[in-house]
């Protein structure tokens, strides 16, 4: 399904996607970037069925795939990362028995790279957590085999079976019921700080994948990324009621990937909250999430 309007509050109309190219289901669409001449590209997450023979475990691929028609119908691309770790049916996480994904995608400032920021759930435990990998900008219509991960402070480890040094490693494994992590990184450079702005669910510490918190978390420069500052809290996961949080900008030509000192505040798809950047943000002083000034949700057409 696409949806599409003008703009944020204005009726949006949605249909159905021609994925008749698709080579690989199920998937999500968690990234997507619109070039100038009007071409979107886009990045799935594809969990692969069977593999394991009982609880219903998988192991999570990313994908890459491309629109020439405005995303109504889709090319797949090929699998562009992909853990080379073995699968552990034995996990006890209730979800994965290993793989990459829960990622988000943007180009950097000079447009010379896609930087992707991923969950690595597999491998030993100083593997496992949110890690990163890029793309370069010239490669995007062939990228299977041109994404390089991140290791040992190079960019030379290939996307399919490369390994992996987290920007924020995990505390327990991801094969524990009992796993503490941060996962599902969502960035957006923000212009109002100056500065890329990460946010990040926490899974701890019982069984069932509880959202502990969404946390937050800023760089100035995605070529380093141990620059990459120690996340904080920002909402508790009583209050997110969800996961999957996300800043998407209001002003024109904002997106999930470019907001500016205001912004929304998404969980799980929906908006309750505004977000406010302060000017010290990045060096001690939190955002402001605002509930109270909400506008109502815009109509959705054909309800």
């Amino acid at each position: 399904m696409i949806s599409v309007a003008d703009d944020w509050s204005d009726t949006w109309a949605s249909q159905e996607i021609d994925v008749s190219l698709q080579q690989h289901s199920p998937l999500w669409i968690e990234s997507a970037w619109r070039d100038r001449d009007g071409v979107v590209f886009g990045w799935y997450h594809h969990e692969p069925e069977g593999v394991c023979a009982s609880g219903g475990l998988t192991a999570p691929k990313i994908g890459a795939l491309v629109s020439y028609d405005g995303g109504k119908t889709i090319k797949d691309l090929g699998i562009v990362l992909e853990s080379g770790d073995p699968v552990d049916c034995s996990s006890m996480n209730g979800f994965f028995a290993g793989g990459h994904g829960d990622f988000s995608v943007i180009l950097d400032r000079s447009r010379r790279y896609f930087y992707f920021f991923f969950t690595n759930y597999a491998g030993g435990l100083q593997s496992q957590g949110v890690a990163t990998a890029r793309l370069a900008f010239e490669d995007r219509f062939r990228p299977a085999g041109s994404v390089y991960k991140y290791y040992a402070g190079k960019w030379e480890e290939p996307g399919i079976g490369g390994r992996v040094t987290p920007i924020f490693p995990a505390r327990q494994s991801w094969q524990r019921e009992d796993t503490d992590s941060f996962w599902g990184p969502a960035v957006h450079w923000n212009t109002f700080l100056r500065q890329y702005v990460m946010l990040l669910n926490r899974s701890c510490c019982r069984s069932n994948w509880p959202q502990e918190g969404i946390y937050i978390t800023y760089a100035k420069d995605l070529t380093v990324p141990p620059s990459w500052q120690a996340p904080r809290r920002i909402m508790d996961g009583a209050e997110a009621n969800g996961y999957y949080p996300q800043v998407v900008g209001q002003g024109p030509g904002e997106s999930d990937s470019l907001a500016g000192e205001t912004a929304r505040l998404f969980v799980h798809g929906v908006s309750r909250w505004l977000i406010s950047f302060l000017p010290g943000g990045a060096v001690g002083e939190d955002p402001i999430v605002d509930d109270s000034r909400i506008p109502t949700a815009p109509p959705v057409a054909g309800q």
